[in-house]
């Protein structure tokens, strides 16, 4: 009994490293591909958002998120904690791609409910504060395409989409800290903006995020292998 048990615990942790796999393989194929634009501007409206939350949770407000077609955004901020707001994007769209990691993790909960629930919090927090053309559109068409899947896709399939758009946000945090911060230090990033606020040298903030995104994503992939 003990031995078929083992051997059941072997195999689940096989077909996830497999799984795990061949999602970086197929990412690392379609990355500049359409297949892949939608989970990119998604984590881009993360960020933003994340900018938004830091706002509001140190006293200051939303006036507006923007996103652009070319994944880039803001997120127009009145008062608040300058410190925390600032440092709220990379961290932010990481903190809630491990957040929806976990929440594949949970058995009680069906994976089409979560699926559903984040197609939800999308289409609202879009209706609430994105004032784009573009931004309007792809936030209330991929909210309630998620939706939609919620209704209609099986369980399997649900926990394979909730995974995706997990690890898709740990990674592109990663990804965009490299590319904003530690390639293009002359770009007025979030990094950029904290430097002048703190005295501290943009780079050493982009090694900061991404020596704390790297350390993240690997609990979160111990933490999903060992659940496997």
């Amino acid at each position: 009994m003990a031995t078929d048990i083992k051997s059941s615990t072997a195999k689940r942790k096989l077909k996830f490293l497999a799984g795990f796999s061949l999602y970086f393989v197929a990412l690392w194929f379609l990355w500049d591909t359409p297949v892949t634009y939608p989970l990119k501007i998604f984590v881009v409206m993360l960020h933003e958002i994340s900018h938004g939350i830091a706002s509001l949770a140190t006293g200051g407000t939303i006036e507006k998120i923007v996103l652009d077609p070319y994944q880039g955004g803001a997120c127009h901020c009145g008062g608040g904690n300058a410190f925390i707001t600032l440092s709220a994007g990379y961290l932010g769209s990481l903190f809630w791609g491990v957040v929806l990691l976990a929440a594949t993790g949970v058995r009680r909960i069906p994976n089409q409910a979560l699926v559903f629930l984040v197609g939800a919090l999308v289409f609202l927090l879009t209706a609430m504060y994105v004032r784009n053309g573009f931004g309007l559109f792809f936030g209330l068409a991929f909210g309630a395409t998620l939706m939609a899947a919620g209704r209609k896709l099986p369980s399997a399939a649900s926990r394979v989409l909730m995974t995706t758009l997990g690890l898709t946000s740990c990674l592109y945090a990663i990804l965009d800290i490299k590319s904003d911060v530690l390639d293009r230090p002359e770009l007025r990033s979030d990094a950029a903006m904290l430097a002048e606020l703190t005295g501290v040298p943009t780079m050493t903030w982009g090694v900061i995020w991404i020596a704390v995104a790297a350390v993240v994503s690997g609990l979160a992939f111990l933490r999903a292998y060992r659940a496997a």
